[in-house]
Parts: structure tokens; sequence; C-alpha cells
């Protein structure tokens, strides 16, 4: 169950936010208050696997946009920046991992060296397919995620590059610049940053959009804050946190104050109060409710310090409200996930791409166990293709010079254990 510490407040506001400042006289300051970081295992179990799931899916992606479906070991080294995987694992090592998802085969090149290709399995395929008519179903509300993406910055734009960075928390498609924008001419524009990098503006604004998640679920506020436009945040906290009387105190005036909507100018706020922090805590519950798991990384969210018009150390917020955000360190990375969307491990809300991805998941596990049993032995003789891939082959690295990161050498073909 979640806590709301609310209550009322002798201070004037409404609903939808005001655009004027608020004259209210706080008691406890946010600096006299310091929270701790406490280990959350339910959640970070949440985070576990997202890297190399991550990097199936949009290896998927790659290797399905091919016109043969089918993708050489070195071109996929080309696309290691996407992936996030680390520096020193190879990409071949990654695919061969998971042979439920990823089929190998072998095309000779024009010196007579046999070079690793990669296809996607029966089952995978059809996984794909599924994807993508969910996708295509649920466009609408991918559109939607966007715009209101776009509301919440000050310019109502971003570069490509940062909503690239994004596009697998939102839900975005492989290729969505391509395949997505250009069929909403009158929302969306692509146009040329001063640094040269393309951007995407939005062209129309919808007020239906421009309310906040907390702002639609007024059922689970108090009369008296709604009518002052003091909404609470639900907060809950990791068991045997033991919050201080000192912070819960700071923490219940806290969610007195008034509430700005995130979709609203609020370069009338001073950034040293509080009111102000509520503000930042405000746009990142917004934000995280627009990711289809209600979480993202923390790098992600200082990407777009400037275009949300945030004061310096605003990821501060994650770590001074830890009954709203939790900080999980799985994965070698920092991980911001929203409290109140998850019932133990379980989204409360799940998008149905979150059970495709599910899916993929224990493919993933079933191919990596099925290997380590010894069920996808290989020989040099095995698995090799027609003089077709075998042109395509010798074109591609004639042009591009690769020598598939040493891996087309005849000992990748021998029988090959588990890579953990």
């Amino acid at each position: 169950m979640f806590r709301w510490l609310s209550g009322g407040a002798e201070a004037h506001g409404f609903l939808y936010g005001n655009r004027r400042g608020f004259n209210y006289q706080q008691k406890l300051n946010l600096v006299n208050v310091k929270l701790k970081w406490v280990k959350d295992k339910v959640l970070d179990s949440v985070i576990a696997g997202e890297r190399d799931l991550k990097a199936v899916c949009t290896l998927v992606s790659i290797i399905s946009s091919d016109p043969q479906c089918s993708v050489p070991v070195y071109r996929l080294s080309r696309s290691r920046g996407q992936l996030g995987l680390p520096h020193e694992l190879k990409i071949s090592t990654f695919v061969r991992r998971y042979p439920t998802i990823f089929d190998e085969f072998h095309v000779h090149d024009s010196g007579g060296a046999l070079v690793p290709w990669f296809r996607l399995t029966p089952d995978a395929l059809n996984l794909h397919q599924e994807e993508l008519n969910v996708l295509q179903h649920h466009q609408k509300d991918l559109i939607t995620r966007l715009c209101k993406l776009l509301m919440l910055t000050k310019e109502r734009a971003l570069p490509l590059q940062t909503i690239d960075q994004l596009k697998w928390d939102m839900g975005l498609p492989y290729g969505y610049e391509q395949s997505m924008i250009p069929q909403h001419p009158e929302l969306f524009s692509l146009f040329r940053l001063p640094d040269d990098r393309v951007g995407l503006k939005l062209l129309l604004w919808d007020d239906h959009l421009a309310v906040s998640e907390l702002q639609k679920n007024l059922g689970l506020q108090e009369e008296e804050n709604i009518k002052n436009g003091c909404l609470a945040f639900p907060v809950r906290f990791t068991r045997g946190f033991g919050l201080k009387r000192k912070c819960m105190e700071w923490l219940k005036e806290w969610q007195r104050l008034p509430y700005t909507s995130p979709y609203l100018d609020a370069s009338h706020l001073d950034p040293r109060t509080d009111i102000s922090e509520k503000r930042i805590v405000g746009v990142f519950h917004e934000f995280l409710h627009l990711t289809i798991q209600k979480k993202t990384e923390r790098k992600n969210v200082s990407n777009i310090r400037k275009p949300l018009a945030l004061p310096q150390k605003f990821t501060k917020v994650f770590e001074r409200h830890p009954g709203i955000f939790y900080i999980s360190k799985k994965d070698d990375t920092q991980t911001v996930v929203l409290r109140e969307a998850y019932d133990r491990h379980q989204l409360i809300q799940k998008h149905p791409l979150v059970n495709i991805r599910a899916r993929y998941s224990n493919m993933m596990q079933q191919g990596f166990l099925d290997r380590s049993r010894g069920l996808y032995k290989r020989s040099v003789s095995a698995g090799l293709e027609d003089d077709g891939l075998k042109r395509i082959c010798a074109d591609e690295l004639s042009e591009y010079g690769y020598k598939s990161e040493g891996e087309s050498e005849s000992h990748f073909l021998s029988e090959y254990e588990s890579d953990e």
C-alpha cells in the first residue's frame, strides 16, 4: 500500500498550476535533511538482465531490417554503439549465447575464408512479427508519449540523438525517425540544430495532453490538497528503511507545498527553494510515466537537463526522494525506477510491449541454458551457404575493409564451449 504524506496547506494555488509565484513560508528546509540509499533487492530484480535484453532486441531489429534478413558479423560490429555492451565483449560471443534467437551460418569470402553470418530463428522471426503488430496497433499511444515528452521541454524540441537514447524506454520502434515520424507531418518537423545535429520539433500543442499523471489521479488526493493545488506524490520506502522523525516532518511539509504542472513554465520559481524541487520531482515523475516500464538510466535524464530547463545537479532529487524514486545499481549502471509503478517486481500497468520483451527474455534464458548443456555444437562443415551470399560477403569485405574482428578464422567454426 502507498503512503500519502499529505495534508492541508495555507497556500494559494490551483490544480493545473499557476504561472505566478507562490507566497509560501516553509518551516523546514531541504538542506537540513539527508536521506540514505537502501538497497531494494526486489526492484533490483526488475533491472537484472535489462542490458542484454535491450542489446538482443536491437540486434533482432537490425537483422530483420536487412533485405536478406541475414547479416555478417562485421556489419553487426558497426552497430556496437547502439548495444551498450561491455567494450571487451565481442559481438559474436554475445550473439552465440542465444541460439534460440540467432542462427549462425558461414559464407566463404573471396579469399576462401569462412565468415560468420547471423539470421533469426523461426521462433524469433514469429515473435518479432508479433512485436511489429503491437507497435502498429499501439502507434497512437507511442505518438502521444513522444508528443508529451516534447511538451515537457522548453523549446518543444529535442535532438534525435537524445530521443534515440530514450527510444527503448519510450517503446519507440527501431528506425522510428524514418517509419513513424513522416506519417505525422502535422505534429512533427525535423530541423537542423546549431551544432549541425538533426532535431525533432513538436508543431502542435495539445492542452488535453498537458495534464500530468498526478493530476489525472485526483481520486487518490485529499480534497483540501485538490482545492489548494498542493498535490502529494505517492510514497513508499524499501522495507527496513527507517525514516527519521526529522525527515518525516520535512517530507510531510514538502508534500503540502504547491504542485506546479511539469507542462507549465516554471521560470518564476526560485531554484533554491523546495517548491522548485517539488516541481523538478514532478517533471521526472511525469517523465518516468511516459516510459513503458517506468524506469530509465540516470545518464539518460542527465542528457535532457538543458531541454527541460533544469538547474545543475538536478538528479540529486532521486537521492533525496527515495520514497518516490529508487536508484538501482545493477548491470554496472544507475537506473532510476518509479516506485509507485511496481507491486514488488511486477509492473502494475503493463504495456503490451513489456509482454513481448518478457518473451524475448524467456527465449534468451532457454537458449543460454541449452547451449550450456551442449545442445548447440557446431562443426567446420555445418551451415555453409550458397554463392549468392558469398558474393555479397566478398563485396562488403572489399568495401569496408573488415576482417570481422578476427572472427573469420577457422577456429571459430570448431566446436565451442559456453562463453561464460
